[in-house]
Parts: C-alpha cells; structure tokens; sequence
C-alpha cells in the first residue's frame, strides 16, 4: 500500500492524489477480481455448458462477497467513515448488482442475441464495468 504512494510525487496533494491512490488500488484489487470472474465466467458457461446468463449469475453471488470485503479493506480503506456498515453493504450490493446487469446485458447481446461465442462479452466486462462501478462505489458506497 505504501508503495503506491511512493509513485505518486507528494507535490501531487490532498483529494486528488487520495483519488488516484484509490484508483490504483481499485484497478489492483478490481482487476483481479473482474479477471477471475470474466475467467469463471467462461469456464462454467463454455466448459460445463450452463447458459452463458446463468453462468454470470452462478459466479456473481461468489464474486461479490470477495469483492466487498477486498474493496472495504483495500481498495477504499482510506476512504469515508467505516460506521454504518449495513448502510454501505445495501449500497454496495446495489452497485455492484447495477455492473452485474450491465455484464447480463453484454453476455445476453453478445452471447444469445448476435449467436457469438462465450468469450465476446469478456472485453467489456474487464473494461467497461470496472469504469462505471469505481465512480459509483467511490462516491456513494463508500464516501
């Protein structure tokens, strides 16, 4: 954790450096995660033959409880008051069930509307979503 804020020069002060140190730990912490889920994703949908829709629910439900205790320990530990837990995990189930329908809409566009393969979807998940969802957790989950 230190050593990312030894790569940001300390010139670069107050909101936006604590914004960027954020995002670097979000892209880290995140990337991971959307990686493992674009990975289990695929492989449930193309290797055991689940609905590709089904699938991304499957490996929603696991994903995030992973991902609300690495985003509440790393990602934002610096970041808003830690009191109201319950308040923050209805905000952050909603957050991430808005990126959970987003990546339904690519798998099913993608997937079952154009008739493409399993792994189409998996660019925009990896990319898109991660962008929607940090602002959002950012600024309402965890301010």
């Amino acid at each position: 954790m230190r050593a990312l804020a030894l790569l940001i020069p300390s010139s670069f002060m107050g909101e936006r450096r604590a914004v960027l140190l954020q995002a670097m730990r979000y892209a880290i912490a995140g990337g991971i995660i959307t990686l493992l889920v674009a990975a289990s994703y695929w492989a449930v949908a193309t290797w055991l033959h689940v609905d590709a829709n089904l699938a991304l629910a499957l490996v929603f439900v696991f994903f995030s409880g992973v991902s609300y205790v690495t985003h509440g320990k790393y990602s934002f530990q610096d970041h808003g008051t830690r009191d109201r837990q319950h308040v923050r995990a209805v905000r952050f189930f909603i957050i991430n069930l808005l990126g959970f329908a987003l990546n339904q809409l690519f798998v099913w566009f993608l997937v079952k509307h154009l008739g493409g393969p399993t792994w189409w979807p998996i660019p925009l998940i990896v990319v898109l979503t991660p962008l929607v969802t940090f602002s959002l957790h950012r600024r309402w989950v965890y301010a």
